[in-house]
């Protein structure tokens, strides 16, 4: 599971397809409906939220607006909480190992894309996030 801090629209078709499925993934889990993935380190800072249902649906809500502007059917009425006003922070050193990790990851499976995102200079973030000084995440797995 990678629930990315990056804007949604640095994603290829695979990448933004698995977030979504990804995501809608964490969402039960949240809700206490699966078995596994209950101590993921992905869904850390979403539990540490006061609201973490609404902090779930927000983040895919931004995800399924980056589908609906694709033209994807990701389909509204599976994200079940969503508020506007719901802010994570990640650290700069979590978006620029994330950032890595998608070229990576773009380099093998889509040449155009990883061309495209190759010479970004400042990456933008998901929406519902802001940046903070700091280095990777403590619940990140560095490879």
């Amino acid at each position: 599971m990678r629930l990315w801090s990056l804007h949604p629209k640095y994603l290829d078709a695979k990448g933004l397809t698995a977030l979504w499925r990804e995501g809608l993934l964490a969402q039960k889990v949240l809700q206490g409906e699966t078995k596994g993935y209950r101590n993921h380190p992905q869904l850390l800072r979403f539990k540490e939220c006061p609201d973490c249902q609404g902090a779930i649906g927000t983040y895919l809500h931004y995800v399924w607006q980056e589908g609906t502007r694709r033209n994807y059917n990701f389909s509204r009425e599976k994200i079940l909480f969503y508020g506007e006003d719901i802010k994570l922070e990640v650290t700069r050193g979590q978006v620029f190992y994330e950032f890595i990790l998608l070229l990576e990851k773009l380099k093998t499976r889509d040449k155009g894309k990883y061309g495209e995102l190759f010479s970004i200079k400042e990456v933008d973030v998901h929406p519902m996030f802001s940046v903070k000084e700091g280095i990777v995440e403590s619940w990140e797995r560095v490879h």
